[in-house]
């Protein structure tokens, strides 16, 4: 079992930053992706950026040369720092990882932290 707890959101005027972190614990394994994804009221719940163990990373469109996420192995920690923030990135957002004890399909396992609200304000 994994456990994600996600901090560092708030209230911010639409141009301003915030930097979110997640700390995981449990059984996680070295070989993983983490990643953030939010939902906004009455959307779907949208990818937002990626990670993998090994470096490689992934944007969302909609974030691309706003956002960085980056991840620190050795702390089980993934952060994401959002910088030029609009209204329109108004969400709760979610920490995730996702994992396999064997490179089997099958054995894929998914984990999410409980969300913390970032509200930008025109």
């Amino acid at each position: 079992q994994v456990q994600l707890v996600e901090s560092g959101g708030g209230l911010v005027q639409a141009g301003g930053s915030l930097r979110l972190s997640c700390s995981a614990s449990g059984s996680i394994f070295s070989i993983n992706t983490m990643g953030w994804y939010r939902q906004a009221p009455g959307k779907q719940r949208e990818l937002v950026a990626t990670t993998t163990s090994g470096g490689n990373i992934n944007y969302a469109d909609s974030v691309k040369g706003r956002f960085t996420i980056s991840r620190d192995n050795a702390k089980n920690m993934v952060y994401l720092q959002m910088n030029s923030l609009k209204p329109e990135d108004t969400a709760v957002y979610y920490c995730n990882l996702v994992q396999r004890i064997t490179l089997a399909a099958a054995s894929r396992r998914d984990y999410w932290g409980q969300g913390t609200q970032v509200t930008v304000s025109s």
